[in-house]
């Protein structure tokens, strides 16, 4: 990690990745870019010698920029899939000839694409979508007579470990898909809460076979021997799986070693999204509130317009011997704070 942390320090303008950085694709500083786990995700493409690069789910950019740092050292091919680009992503692919931009779906492309030394998936966060791209790419890496990719995952933690996203749910096949809600997620909560974090297109329940990215990743591993797989539970998970028997084996996972699953770094991302998400739902609860202060201001306001309420004001007035038991005035008081 040496190399790739003095690199990243060498060009500070381009790759601050600090707690108030601007990121393309995340302008709410949710922290779910990967790119936020560039130091990572950097050494494990160096400890395996990658010199081919494929992003599965390129979007604005954000990784694909790093990558093309990262690949000008080491002289390593970038490709990018994303069927719908960001203009910041056209606009990269525009600048630079050394970057690939394949405007398919990742089904669609990796079915002709070359075998890399390295795949990025961090694409459509669902079960059916991540299990058809690993079957592509175990199939393309076998009629190649060559071993499996260094593969990495994004979303590997909360929301998506097991949770199926659709991005577009109409792609995906009826019977591969979990029912659907646009709703709000919560740590913890395997439900749907109003209040929760917004997301369109999830899986109504947490949890359960064939549901989420992790599911599908460690399904694909329970089936094959000699699999590794190790998880860095930052940023919302970053999945790392490669073969025991590829020559780098050893090197990576004595580098991932103290990160995987460490309890630590467990407990510190798990009070991030619960700030996140309890920030979101004070937010949502104070906007509530706000709708029904202003619902009831309304009110008192057609109050003070009513003749009804006048006359009411009367009869009380005479009820009470001169002191009415609600008035006018006191509604203006009240509504001049």
């Amino acid at each position: 990690m040496d190399r790739v942390v003095a690199w990243l320090e060498e060009n500070p303008a381009r790759w601050t990745l600090g707690p108030h950085c601007e990121i393309a694709s995340d302008p709410g500083q949710w922290g779910h870019s990967l790119v936020n786990n560039a130091e990572l995700l950097l050494s494990c493409l160096d400890a395996a010698g990658a010199r081919s690069v494929i992003e599965v789910g390129a979007y604005a950019g954000d990784v694909t920029r790093l990558l093309l740092g990262w690949a000008g050292d080491t002289g390593a091919r970038v490709v990018a899939i994303d069927p719908s680009p960001q203009d910041s992503l056209a606009q990269l692919a525009e600048e630079r000839s050394d970057l690939e931009l394949v405007r398919e779906t990742s089904h669609e492309a990796l079915h002709h694409l070359p075998r890399a030394d390295a795949v990025i998936v961090d694409g459509d966060h669902n079960y059916y979508t991540v299990s058809e791209e690993l079957r592509l790419i175990d199939e393309q890496a076998t009629a190649a007579g060559a071993p499996l990719p260094l593969l990495m995952f994004h979303d590997v933690r909360w929301p998506h470990a097991r949770r199926d996203h659709y991005f577009a749910p109409e792609l995906i096949p009826a019977e591969h898909r979990q029912p659907t809600v646009n709703g709000g997620l919560f740590p913890g909560d395997p439900d749907i809460r109003d209040d929760g974090l917004p997301y369109t297109s999830v899986a109504v329940r947490e949890g359960g076979p064939r549901n989420g990215v992790l599911t599908a990743v460690e399904d694909f591993v329970a089936a094959r021997d000699g699999l590794q797989l190790a998880i860095v539970p930052t940023f919302f998970g970053l999945g790392i799986v490669w073969h025991g028997d590829v020559p780098y084996a050893e090197a990576l996972a004595q580098f991932l070693g103290p990160f995987d699953r460490n309890p630590v770094l467990e407990r510190m991302e798990a009070n991030r999204v619960m700030h996140l998400a309890s920030m979101h739902s004070q937010a949502v609860q104070s906007m509530l509130q706000g709708q029904k202060i202003a619902r009831e201001e309304a009110l008192l306001r057609r109050l003070l317009e009513s003749n009804a309420f006048a006359i009411a004001e009367r009869i009380s007035a005479i009820r009470q011997r001169g002191t009415p038991a609600f008035s006018r005035g006191e509604i203006r008081r009240l509504l001049e704070g």
